[in-house]
């Protein structure tokens, strides 16, 4: 696409860097690598670069309206504090030891939507194979109850996103589909799945974000290589190519919020590639693409 600007921000070198998010108001950003274990915290005008492990792998991360973060563990989500630590909100999926969380974000309503998965990583972080659709996507209200939205099944669960039609927008990376459901009135769940794109032969749906329009940016996992932004009516409106092969997820930062930020991922490349692409797994920074909007935080209606 001309006039956007490409640069990487900070050679991470995450395993499975997702669900980067922007708190405007201490400056920062904050995502995960699933595979390494770690949460990231990158403060935007100086520079200053923390690494967090914390007591189980991260899968997702969001911001709480009362400054807390809510992080999605493998099998629990909890709201974290810095001095306090982490307290348990909801386990998920108990009865399937099998699965683990994905997927993570603040609903409008101020609650917070999760996908699983079966596992697909080894204990050490390495790939491990999947076979079916056994996730689901659940909403997790503040005061920790547990919905199940829908009674539809998912290989990969990614992307969350509520346009401004009202329809709720996710992906199953597996099928290389987005799908659009219509949400309740109750806010508690999710009917009508159709389409909301065709098939892209480049990569796979990965994370995604919402620009001032309401067009919906996706990253294009697996090759992919790029940034897709989408109309909101499905058709493909302008694709960035980006210098990593699997960008994972993103948000729009900065003060006025005129940034696209995009995680990355090392995962299932080889080293031979890594050797001769070694910012695979980087965050990077798209400049001149789009104005976006803040992040939601859980507990705060919008």
């Amino acid at each position: 696409m001309s006039g956007a600007e490409v640069e990487l921000v900070l050679d991470a070198r995450d395993s499975v860097g997702e669900s980067v998010v922007w708190d405007e108001r201490t400056g920062t950003l904050h995502w995960v690598d699933i595979g390494g274990i770690r949460v990231h915290r990158l403060a935007l005008a100086t520079g200053q670069h923390q690494v967090i492990v914390p007591p189980e792998r991260p899968t997702s991360i969001g911001l709480c309206q009362d400054g807390r973060l809510i992080l999605g563990l493998m099998k629990r989500v909890v709201l974290w504090d810095a001095e306090a630590g982490f307290e348990t909100l909801a386990e998920i999926e108990p009865d399937l030891p099998d699965n683990r969380l994905n997927e993570g974000q603040v609903a409008p309503d101020g609650s917070y939507w999760v996908g699983t998965m079966q596992n697909n990583l080894t204990d050490g972080g390495r790939p491990k194979p999947i076979a079916g659709e056994k996730g689901q996507l659940l909403r997790i209200s503040p005061s920790g109850k547990l919905t199940v939205l829908t009674s539809d099944r998912f290989g990969i669960t990614n992307t969350m996103l509520w346009l401004d039609d009202g329809r709720f927008v996710t992906a199953d990376t597996s099928r290389n589909a987005l799908l659009a459901y219509e949400l309740d009135p109750s806010g508690c769940r999710l009917d009508n799945s159709r389409s909301f794109a065709a098939p892209l032969a480049r990569g796979l749906p990965d994370g995604s974000c919402l620009d001032v329009e309401g067009f919906v940016w996706n990253c294009r996992v697996a090759g992919g290589g790029c940034l897709v932004r989408f109309a909101p009516d499905g058709a493909v409106d302008r694709i960035v190519d980006l210098p990593c092969s699997s960008p994972t997820s993103c948000c729009f930062g900065d003060l006025d919020l005129d940034v696209l930020y995009v995680t990355s991922a090392r995962f299932g490349l080889n080293d031979a590639h890594l050797a001769d692409h070694p910012e695979e797994g980087g965050l990077f920074a798209v400049r001149g693409a789009a104005r976006g909007r803040l992040a939601r935080r859980f507990g705060a209606r919008a």
